[in-house]
């Protein structure tokens, strides 16, 4: 589940961001200022941050560019300035993305899927609840004890944990891994995926909550 740190002087619009984000899975973290969200990054992991502009004491604008000092979390701004000015002052200070209010609710989920996804496509390291998959060294190992997985079914569980709660048809999951030219077939796709599960839940993985079957479609990893 990802950490969001909701970042607004407005208790309404915490209570509304909950409100959109919460069902979609993610888990909200409320801060009222820019100070106590550096100090819950400072001692705190999120994978996002959406961060208002317009705050009392400390806007968005030195937050972010205090919470670049210290962390490369991505940012997107909420504003209701839309002048492109701020715009692109927010993003010289290290925003990855900006969604202006009035917003709305596909609109702003789509953005953080699509930030998310880049920050993922960046990732070497993937940490799931004591599920470490390791890119550079080709490892996967659960509370510190090894899982050891066929090059073909680690790179199937990259690509799933790469890009969280997207669905991939057993089709994409062979172009992306073994080319448009490859004969591989897609029952190939289910065995490989039947492996990753018995393994992972050998090791005492709740695979079950992650690695879900979309019916008619293929694979995501989400819950």
């Amino acid at each position: 589940m990802y950490t969001i740190l909701l970042v607004d002087d407005e208790r309404k619009m915490l209570d509304l961001l909950e409100l959109y984000l919460s069902p979609q899975g993610y888990h909200c973290v409320k801060c009222e200022s820019g100070l106590s969200a550096i100090r819950y990054l400072e001692n705190n992991k999120a994978e996002l941050v959406l961060l208002d502009i317009m705050m009392a004491e400390m806007d968005g604008w030195e937050t972010c560019r205090k919470i670049r000092e210290f962390s490369n979390v991505p940012i997107i701004m909420v504003t209701a300035r839309d002048q492109t000015f701020d715009i692109v002052k927010g993003l010289k200070l290290g925003a990855d993305d900006y969604i202006t209010k009035p917003f709305d609710e596909a609109e702003l989920l789509a953005r953080i899927e699509a930030v998310l996804r880049r920050s993922a496509g960046k990732r070497s390291i993937i940490d799931v609840q004591g599920l470490v998959w390791d890119q550079e060294e080709h490892k996967v190992h659960f509370q510190n004890e090894d899982i050891l997985l066929t090059p073909k079914e680690f790179d199937i569980l990259g690509l799933l944990l790469k890009h969280p709660n997207r669905a991939f048809s057993r089709e994409e999951i062979i172009v992306s891994l073994w080319g448009y030219d490859a004969e591989t077939e897609e029952r190939t796709i289910d065995s490989h995926v039947k492996n990753i599960r018995e393994k992972l839940r050998q090791a005492g993985f709740p695979i079950d909550q992650f690695l879900r079957t979309v019916w008619g479609v293929g694979y995501r990893w989400g819950k």
